[in-house]
């Protein structure tokens, strides 16, 4: 039975997925076209195969194309990548994340934004 979390994939299958998410669906030339330094045709078309194979992937037959769609759920998926990065880079403490993001430079917020983030907070506070 194939797997359907993406702790499992190698970089390069998690680039090939992002482009996908990103895409919604992608041929493989799609997906060749925006790889970094991408590796042949066949090869690609190889890792979207494991991709299928390990459940993150599934194909339709489009006349002479394969369009490839994500079988997670972009929001899943999502989900699933935010609990990776806060078990590996933040030790499991949201406020760690939250404040790195926060400290960030480059993270401009407008009024309406800082208001959101707050009503989050609080309804987080009295549903916890």
């Amino acid at each position: 039975m194939a797997k359907t979390s993406h702790d499992h994939l190698s970089r390069r299958e998690r680039e090939i997925m992002d482009i996908i998410y990103e895409r919604g669906k992608a041929t493989v030339a799609e997906v060749m076209e925006r790889l970094k330094d991408a590796p042949s045709y066949s090869a690609v078309r190889a890792l979207m195969r494991i991709l299928e194979e390990k459940g993150v992937l599934k194909h339709e037959q489009q006349g002479q194309r394969y369009v490839f769609i994500p079988t997670v759920p972009r929001e899943k998926a999502k989900r699933s990548a935010l609990k990776r990065m806060l078990n590996v880079f933040f030790d499991n403490s949201t406020e760690s994340a939250v404040a790195a993001l926060l400290e960030m430079s480059h993270t401009k917020l407008t009024d309406d934004e800082w208001d959101r983030l707050a009503a989050l907070i609080e309804d987080a506070k009295r549903k916890g």
